[in-house]
């Protein structure tokens, strides 16, 4: 008599699990689940609320107060702020306001007058290291449009690259190399993913000091007499401060140049080689079968 109470007991609860694992969801219930956390996650999202009472650790304000937005971490880049992933060196950035069209080109030309990076030699230096790994191979170590890929020991380009010794490139305004920078011109690609914003000045500045050698003028941290733009940043004196921990040095810019970078018009956007050197693409302007018309 027992043993059939015991299997009636039995079957009882059988069928309670089964009527119970078998409800259907409706507006007000999403039904029993098995194993939930295959459908609900228990991680916290940044900036996702998906609080799920049944698999989550904590009440619903605890969970709220860790998915809710937070303050970025410290040097974090705005997206579209920057082109470049190798950004953590540069300081100053910001997105890039003028379109790859010839009209936003010709508006980046007039605006982008001023460098805004004073000129000092480790800047210089720099932009050397850089012109040699991304330019020279087209426009030649001496910035004439001289470089491997179009001598005759070297490749055959298509195209003549830009020659930055004219004197058209050495008026062209800092716009117009560095829209090329960014954009590149006719074959030349863009370098905007390879330069930060400080690199890109960098390069310009040693490209007109390319253009000051090549006329026997001076452009460097002291004296600039290729142009009246571009500012010299003078004698730079290094002060040591926060001696108590072994802190740091502050750079006091000297003589009569502040760092106050006014007037760097349209900001800093600009190392496109214009398509004279535009980019490392060289603008073929228009190359007709006989030669190559054009600043590359």
């Amino acid at each position: 008599m027992k043993l059939k109470n015991l299997h009636k007991l039995i079957c009882l609860v059988v069928l309670v699990v089964l009527l119970n694992s078998c409800q259907q969801t409706s507006a007000e219930s999403p039904g029993s689940e098995y194993m939930p956390d295959m459908a609900h996650s228990i991680a916290y999202e940044a900036n996702y609320y998906n609080y799920y009472y049944n698999n989550t650790w904590g009440t619903e304000e605890e969970y709220y107060q860790y998915a809710k937005p937070r303050k970025p971490v410290e040097g974090t880049v705005a997206r579209g702020a920057s082109d470049n992933v190798s950004i953590p060196k540069a300081v100053s950035v910001s997105a890039y306001p003028y379109a790859d069209t010839e009209e936003e080109r010709t508006r980046a030309m007039n605006e982008l007058v001023n460098n805004p990076l004073e000129i000092t030699e480790a800047g210089l230096a720099t932009g050397k290291e850089l012109y040699g790994y991304y330019c020279a191979i087209c426009h030649g170590d001496k910035g004439d449009g001289a470089g491997y890929l179009v001598r005759d020991d070297g490749g055959v380009y298509p195209v003549q690259p830009a020659n930055f010794l004219t004197d058209e490139f050495i008026a062209a305004s800092n716009g117009r190399y560095y829209h090329s920078i960014m954009y590149g011109k006719n074959l030349m690609g863009n370098y905007k993913g390879k330069l930060n914003y400080e690199e890109r000045w960098e390069v310009i500045h040693y490209i007109r000091s390319l253009q000051a050698k090549e006329k026997g003028l001076a452009y460097n941290q002291m004296e600039n007499s290729l142009n009246a733009i571009d500012r010299p940043a003078g004698e730079i004196k290094n002060t040591m401060i926060g001696m108590a921990d072994g802190e740091g040095h502050s750079e006091d810019n000297g003589g009569d140049h502040n760092s106050d970078h006014e007037g760097h018009d349209g900001g800093h956007e600009g190392h496109g080689h214009d398509n004279g050197h535009e980019g490392h693409g060289h603008d073929h302007g228009s190359h007709d079968e006989g030669g190559h018309d054009g600043d590359h």
